[in-house]
């Protein structure tokens, strides 16, 4: 089951309608009918690379508060091995166990294996936050911090937390400028002048390391610190 691409509609369909335009790019956008196709395309049409790029906004009429934009497609989701042990919202998205603990007053507490064990994946999250903090500069993309961060977090034989959490289709969240949190890498080249928040958290044994920290991109941003700050603010 597939959602229409009309913004008017986003309604369920089991329609095979798909743009001509989008499928030569490697875009899915399914329509219910030949009407909602027409009837969306003058806005449509937006989302569709222009000559001598290979990227596209997906969210053209949104609202942006700043100068940033999304910059698709998304590279797929990145693979984790089968030896790997999952959070339950690796397969379905739906983190089953956390909407159930919601429902109840009951904190848990842990013994002291347990308290060693989140020590081990917290000393590995911050391992994997310095190794893709130690990748940022301008021009480098937030999907190839993506990568760096997802490889690093399977060589520890644990896995990424953001991925397939309520269907997020990354590893890390990056959040450059004017984004607060959980912004989703993409094609974006990082400039000199922004700052970046990377926010990383790993899953193993059982349990979620979750860290973060901002950094500024290239020497205009540290040489500048003060304007920094208002540009974001």
């Amino acid at each position: 089951m597939a959602v229409c691409c009309a913004p008017d509609c986003g309604k369920e369909t089991t329609s095979s309608l798909k743009c001509p335009v989008c499928l030569k790019n490697d875009i899915t956008s399914i329509f219910c009918d030949k009407d909602c196709f027409r009837r969306s395309w003058a806005m449509h049409k937006a989302i569709h690379p222009q000559a001598g790029t290979d990227s596209y906004d997906p969210f053209p009429e949104f609202k942006y508060s700043g100068k940033l934009r999304a910059s698709y497609p998304l590279t797929p989701k990145r693979e984790v091995p089968d030896n790997i042990g999952k959070p339950d919202y690796a397969i379905n998205g739906e983190p089953l166990s956390e909407l159930e603990n919601d429902r109840t007053t009951t904190v848990r507490i842990l013994n002291d294996d347990e308290i060693k064990q989140m020590r081990i994946v917290c000393a590995l999250g911050r391992e994997v936050l310095d190794i893709a903090a130690a990748a940022i500069k301008p021009g480098v993309t937030t999907d190839e911090i993506d990568a760096i961060v997802h490889e690093e977090t399977i060589k520890r034989k644990a896995y990424p937390s953001p991925l397939n959490y309520f269907n997020y289709p990354k590893s890390v969240c990056t959040s450059i400028n004017e984004v607060i949190c959980h912004g989703i890498p993409d094609k974006r080249p990082l400039q000199d002048g922004d700052i970046i928040n990377l926010d990383v958290s790993l899953y193993k044994n059982g349990f979620h390391a979750d860290l973060n920290e901002t950094y500024y991109v290239g020497d205009k941003a540290k040489s500048n610190k003060e304007l920094v700050y208002l540009s974001v603010i």
